[in-house]
């Protein structure tokens, strides 16, 4: 096993790896902290990792002083029984004069396949001169929940699929606000690919056939890899019905209820406790969402019912039949990810006379922005029915500004308590760093 292991060493310093396309999140490293990229498989965190090594290079680091570990690669299963100890024995076997000496950078990918890997990264914290950067598809390696077991030793960053500004930037548009007319219908026309193609990186230019089978295996990944073996799933064919009921049903409404009454229609009896835990292992794995009320009180906004959103919009479309799921929804499975991006305190809000507001998002220093999102506007009454349901709820919730989104609108509309910017789904999310 150690000859194996520095064969692989040696093969990715020997390798051109692939950089790809500059991300928005661009992990800060701290020292005597491991640095963790956490997200759903395939969203680009091993890509991103190959861009921090580079920019090592670049900076002056020596090839040999990286080591990059992939913990999916099934020639490594062994380690778990073996240990860890062995990777570093064989880098110091190809390199022992660097032992104690020389920063060694090191990039564990996938570590959450190494069991009991925080003891073993703190001890390679403590024990040995190291810059760790590690990945994961699982949210329990915030910082915040592995605190404990590493002694305050990472700290964690959340990576996506792109959004539509790296997916502009990935084809090489970088004109951002003001937007001339050519930028505009360019811009337009790239919403269009990044609306039928998603945010997956690898997914991009396919076509549309070949963009399905690719989600399709994303999706059969997450449920065996990442759910059912992670968790020793006992009813896997009830977990993945729930999956693909909530895929279906995305954007909508559910209670812990209808979930478990829909399961047993199915002819599955699993218990309104196994429901839940099948949602938060949903949530863990960066696959599903689930939004609450907007409340004061944690146990009213707990106890009513809550939304579902999905990582990825045409991930949806391409797993699920299509017959439940409406462009409208996937419009605002595409805003709340956007807001997801820059905060997880996402929820929807009702008003004390029952409008909806589509999404509340607390920011960085407290504040409150309400975000509506619909297709079109053009039809009076449809107008009508969102424009006072903001208003309505900026009274009460005490905000001056607001924003409903669609695909095409662009107005300023004055309000007794204050404003509502209608604004374009591909302008909103281009700019919304500099308004929310």
């Amino acid at each position: 096993m150690k000859e194996l292991i520095k064969e692989l060493i040696l093969d990715w310093q020997s390798t051109q790896w692939f950089s790809g396309t500059s991300r928005e999140t661009q992990p800060a490293h701290v020292p005597n902290k491991a640095t963790i990229i956490i997200g759903v498989r395939r969203a680009g965190k091993s890509t991103l990792m190959n861009q921090i090594a580079e920019r090592h290079l670049q900076s002056g680091v020596l090839k040999e002083n990286i080591l990059y570990i992939n913990f999916f690669d099934d020639r490594l299963s062994s380690l778990k029984n073996l240990g860890p100890d062995l990777i570093m024995q064989a880098y110091y076997g190809l390199y022992p004069q660097k032992k104690s000496t020389e920063t060694v950078y090191c990039f564990f990918d996938e570590i959450q396949e190494l069991p009991q890997w925080e003891s073993f990264i703190d001890r390679l914290m403590r024990t040995e001169v190291v810059e760790i950067y590690l990945t994961g598809s699982s949210a329990q390696m915030l910082s915040s929940d592995i605190g404990t077991q590493m002694r305050g030793r990472a700290l964690s960053w959340e990576l996506f699929p792109f959004s539509f500004k790296e997916f502009t930037s990935r084809v090489g548009i970088l004109n951002y606000p003001p937007f001339n007319t050519k930028d505009r219908l360019l811009l337009e026309n790239k919403f269009q690919e990044y609306w039928h193609s998603g945010g997956f990186p690898e997914v991009y230019g396919l076509d549309k056939m070949l963009r399905v089978k690719i989600h399709q295996e994303y999706f059969n990944s997450i449920m065996f890899r990442d759910l059912v073996e992670r968790h020793d799933v006992s009813h896997p064919k009830a977990m993945m019905e729930l999956a693909r009921y909530l895929l279906e049903n995305i954007a909508s409404l559910y209670s812990i209820n209808n979930l478990t009454g829909f399961l047993k229609s199915m002819g599955f009896g699993l218990s309104k406790t196994l429901v839940a835990e099948y949602l938060n292992w949903f949530e863990d794995a960066y696959f599903l969402f689930t939004v609450r009320l907007f409340d004061a009180s944690y146990r009213r906004s707990n106890a009513n019912p809550k939304k579902i959103y999905c990582v990825d919009h045409a991930f949806v479309r391409s797993v699920t039949s299509g017959i439940l799921v409406n462009s409208g929804h996937l419009l605002e499975n595409i805003v709340f990810m956007q807001l997801r991006r820059h905060s997880n305190e996402v929820y929807y809000y009702k008003t004390n006379n029952g409008r909806e507001i589509d999404f509340v998002q607390k920011d960085q220093y407290g504040r409150i922005n309400l975000i509506q999102v619909c297709e079109a506007i053009v039809n009076p009454a449809t107008r009508d029915r969102e424009l006072s349901a903001l208003e309505i709820a900026m009274e009460e919730l005490k905000v001056d500004m607001s924003y409903l989104v669609t695909l095409n609108e662009t107005e300023i509309v004055k309000l007794k308590n204050g404003m509502v910017e209608i604004i374009p789904l591909w302008k909103f999310l281009l700019v919304m760093d500099e308004k929310i």
